[in-house]
């Protein structure tokens, strides 16, 4: 959707209805119309639906991601993304995210993968790709790429 789009993102799903417990998760969740990706995670955990399943469910209620775990997006006051180019990438981080890639770019989901396997921080991961210019797409909730 584009920035003009803003505050229509049940739009994106014009037959979905929202499911009344993740529904009311999130409203729990929320503080200014907004839940952060690790909170929508968490839902999706505790009720075991998939993340994605989570994202539509903010969309249909009208609600902001807030906070991407990979910095690369909605963390307020930040201009652009938060996520920065690592000054340098270890050859191991490299060549595990290549292996991980799908065509020229790496999922979200592959890059949360990469940091579990090799015991980083997630952000860390994003900041590898970012000085390697390997675009992060298909967010697990939605939000971009989907």
């Amino acid at each position: 959707m584009t920035h003009e789009d803003a505050g229509h993102y049940a739009a994106k799903h014009p037959d979905a209805k929202a499911d009344p417990a993740i529904a009311a998760a999130i409203e729990e969740k929320q503080t200014d119309g907004r839940i952060t990706c690790a909170a929508a995670h968490a839902i999706a955990t505790k009720l075991g639906c998939s993340p994605r399943t989570v994202g539509v469910n903010v969309d249909l209620l009208e609600k902001r991601i807030a906070k991407c775990q990979l910095g690369l997006f909605g963390h307020g006051s930040v201009k652009g993304k938060a996520v920065a180019k690592a000054s340098s990438v270890a050859a191991d981080l490299e060549t595990a995210i290549r292996a991980a890639m799908d065509g020229d770019r790496i999922t979200c989901k592959a890059v949360w993968d990469v940091a579990e396997r090799l015991n980083l921080k997630r952000l860390d991961v994003a900041c590898a790709c970012e000085a390697l210019e390997i675009k992060i797409g298909q967010c697990q909730l939605g939000a971009f790429g989907s």
